[in-house]
């Protein structure tokens, strides 16, 4: 494997710092070749992380650095899609802290080939979200547009069980690593995808799922995307950190009303409050992206 390759692989397996956070050090090392032989205090400045962590980085990095990691990945059947492949979507590098890495298990050209609908909501949802995917969901299959979801409980299972169901593609981006069915009864779900539509993560293998890693992973579902759309959402909820990416990347915002009384949709009025776009069925996101790109 190229020197970079081997570089980048085994610093992003111990490190998963995103694209930005690499760009001081690619800056002076464009092919990472001396990034092997920095000491701990060069790393502390290039990282800008405290002398002790660089210590910990050092001795991590150079533990895995001898790996192949061709073999290793191959493996595992596991697809690493570094910034620079060219299956790595254009649309996340144009964030502002893209992944430098993603893992991936399944149909990689679900990223090049397909445009991208966002479709989340809580983990509480309830069966109004069912019923509305069920409405949503069909006509943007017609379109050969995918949908991009969390598999998380809720609004992001019912996304992608009724994608599979109507026989369209679908892709999840998940907040811990590929050897983690997380939650543990979606693992039938995440295996079906893995064969036959697409699991991915900026998260190596063998990272268990954390709290901090999930509101991360909404960037990418986000980045991944042409728009969102919104089902049900408490206010304070982690699924509007979701939005919240969607509106700094300026992508289009489609909410679910819902009733006034029930708190489950108290998130998405108060985005049609705020301007994004009610939603009633899926051929209205057509033609609202449609709108939106001849606009451009």
């Amino acid at each position: 494997m190229h020197s970079f390759d081997a570089a980048l692989h085994a610093l992003h397996y111990v490190r998963q710092y995103p694209l930005n956070r690499l760009y001081p050090l690619l800056q002076v090392d464009p092919e990472l070749e001396t990034l092997p032989h920095m000491k701990p205090s060069q790393l502390a400045y290039y990282f800008q992380i405290t002398l002790k962590q660089a210590i910990q980085l050092h001795a991590e990095f150079h533990q895995v650095y001898q790996t192949d990691w061709h073999a290793f990945y191959t493996k595992q059947q596991i697809v690493p899609i570094p910034f620079y492949n060219e299956h790595y979507p254009i649309s996340l590098l144009n964030v502002y802290d893209p992944p430098a890495m993603l893992y991936c298990k399944g149909d990689i050209t679900l990223l090049q080939k397909y445009k991208k609908i966002a479709i989340v909501g809580s983990r509480k949802a309830t069966n109004y979200s069912q019923k509305c995917l069920t409405a949503i969901i069909p006509p943007l299959i017609s379109q050969n547009i995918a949908i991009v979801s969390g598999l998380a409980r809720g609004a992001d299972r019912m996304a992608h069980e009724t994608t599979i169901a109507h026989l369209g593609n679908t892709i999840a981006v998940l907040g811990n690593g590929l050897h983690y069915h997380y939650p543990r009864e979606h693992k039938t779900l995440q295996l079906e995808m893995e064969k036959k539509h697409l699991v991915l993560t900026e998260y190596p293998p063998h990272m268990p799922p954390q709290k901090w890693q999930f509101p991360k992973r909404n960037r990418i579902i986000s980045g991944l995307s042409e728009g969102i759309v919104l089902t049900e959402a408490e206010l304070k909820s982690g699924t509007m950190s979701t939005v919240e990416y969607g509106l700094d990347h300026g992508r289009n915002i489609f909410s679910v009303p819902g009733d006034i009384f029930s708190p489950l949709s108290a998130g998405p009025n108060k985005l049609i409050y705020e301007g994004a776009t009610p939603v009633l069925h899926g051929q209205q996101i057509i033609e609202e992206m449609k709108n939106n790109s001849s606009r451009k």
